[in-house]
């Protein structure tokens, strides 16, 4: 097939239409909006598998406490059943980039959630705390390989100018779903209480089952077609999801250099991929530096012990009865949706850094304001108030800029033949730094009070701004090869620097 050229105007009746099921190619300005659409409904089909990471967030918060009055858990018990999902899942995320580049982004999109689906089945009908541990490994395999991916797969399709926002997608699903689990939480705990958990778990099967259908409606990532030399495919892909007035060829040539397939090399090797990750070149250590840092900092300001323990925090400051708990944390999960939407318009439009530097900051803040009223202002009507005011606000910080920029910059940095393997570790990362943080939090609280937890969350959060200024780079408009093309003239110049003071030295 030869160079795709979009015409500025056009016979109605030589428009080709583009549809999901059919590979067309956009001829005329008229399919601009039909391939918006195109990658719109490409992006929301693959973040489903997101929903499910936030709904079981957002359900265990409060399917807990009626956990414990039914199974009799102890608060230890407690703790690993909650931080064990986080834990698990690097499994997932370290098998999802190996699994992605043999059979392809979208089918490790399927397979996560037939894994999460047979985990939230054992779950809902667990007889036992044994049997609700067994569930929450495989739920939490299947969310590894989901939060993994679907960042990937959407970056690799969508056209630059967009790339920001439909990459951010698999977060706004992520609060999506937590909203979801609260208001289930709410809806199902007049049941009785060996019924409404497992009902507040179960009902986290219905997002997988609506993916399945979806994994028919969407392409394969064109960028992974090139990987393994489906050249015309990954050119039909191309022009559906790319705006008319593109180059396709020259971006499809591009693809293919950091592919390596325009040096006749077809595929990378798994012990070359990860000799360069483990040990780097200058450019791709920064790269790992910057992606798998926001990663982890995204979680270690404790964004999902808030989440997972919302209840536990109210309670601290003087909520009783368990409806009103969970009505508050309704309001945190409506906050956490909202906001997330406030960063879909303003990322491609201020750029990554700003949004990082106003979500930190703004969160620091936060926490600093909720340990204070915690520690001197619990118990009454005033420290409620605030309590409820600064989880709210923190998390709407969160959802404006690190929540979804870590996951738009881990899947953009790194170059084609890491990509998968590179944003896996830092999925791995952020599973991990979870976990970590799920699985201590009330130990840590009865340590230090859960006052003085988020004061040391609102120290960890000061130290991501210093981070951002120093590690973090601005990918705003650049082409996935652009930003791999920059870090390797960054790592150029250093060579250059270092052979005029070479030179001097030599010369003097």
């Amino acid at each position: 097939m030869g160079m795709v050229k979009f015409q500025e105007h056009g016979d109605s009746d030589k428009e080709e239409h583009v549809s999901l099921s059919h590979h067309n190619i956009p001829k005329t300005n008229n399919d601009f909006n039909k391939t918006r659409r195109y990658v719109l409904i490409c992006a929301i089909f693959a973040s489903l598998n997101s929903v499910l990471l936030g709904y079981d967030v957002g359900a265990m918060s409060g399917a807990i406490i009626f956990i414990q009055e039914d199974l009799k858990i102890t608060e230890v018990q407690e703790e690993v059943l909650v931080g064990i999902l986080s834990i698990i899942s690097l499994l997932g995320s370290l098998a999802g980039g190996k699994t992605s580049d043999a059979v392809g982004r979208k089918w490790t999109i399927a397979f996560a959630a037939i894994v999460f689906q047979a985990g939230a089945a054992i779950m809902a009908l667990a007889p036992s705390f044994g049997f609700l541990i067994v569930g929450r490994l495989l739920a939490g395999i299947g969310v590894g390989f989901g939060v993994m991916i679907a960042p990937v797969y959407i970056a690799e399709i969508s056209p630059t100018a967009a790339r920001g926002s439909l990459t951010s997608f698999p977060e706004i699903f992520i609060n999506f779903g937590i909203l979801l689990g609260y208001i289930s939480n709410y809806a199902f705990s007049g049941l009785p209480v060996h019924i409404s958990w497992r009902v507040m778990l179960g009902v986290g099967i219905i997002p997988s089952v609506l993916l399945g259908f979806a994994l028919s409606m969407i392409p394969e990532s064109p960028r992974w077609l090139v990987m393994q030399n489906r050249i015309d495919e990954a050119r039909i892909v191309l022009s559906k999801t790319n705006e008319p007035g593109v180059d396709i060829e020259e971006r499809l040539m591009d693809i293919k250099e950091a592919a390596g397939i325009a040096n006749n090399v077809n595929k990378y090797e798994s012990k070359a991929i990860w000799h360069d990750i483990l040990r780097p070149t200058p450019s791709v250590k920064r790269m790992l530096i910057a992606g798998c840092g926001i990663q982890c900092f995204q979680q270690i300001t404790g964004i999902d012990a808030t989440v997972y323990y919302s209840p536990t925090i109210f309670k601290e400051a003087g909520i009783e009865s368990n409806s009103k708990l969970l009505a508050a944390t309704v309001c945190v999960g409506f906050t956490k949706t909202l906001f997330i939407l406030v960063a879909i318009f303003l990322i491609d439009k201020v750029g990554r850094k700003p949004l990082l530097y106003l979500s930190t900051i703004g969160m620091t803040a936060c926490l600093f304001c909720l340990s204070i009223t915690l520690a001197f202002l619990a118990h009454g009507k005033l420290g409620i108030v605030l309590s409820i005011l600064a989880v709210c606000a923190n998390v709407a910080f969160f959802s404006v800029g690190i929540g979804p920029v870590c996951w738009v910059l881990s899947s953009e940095i790194f170059p084609l033949r890491l990509r998968a393997q590179a944003s896996a570790i830092g999925a791995v990362g952020s599973r991990v730094s979870s976990g970590l943080i799920t699985m201590s939090f009330l130990s840590v609280s009865h340590a230090i009070t859960v006052a003085g937890t988020f004061f040391l969350f609102s120290l960890i959060s000061m130290m991501s701004v210093f981070f951002i200024h120093k590690f973090v780079p601005e990918t705003k408009g650049k082409s996935l090869e652009q930003i791999e093309m920059d870090f390797q003239g960054d790592e150029q110049g250093i060579r250059i620097l270092e052979m005029t003071d070479t030179d001097r030295l030599v010369h003097k």
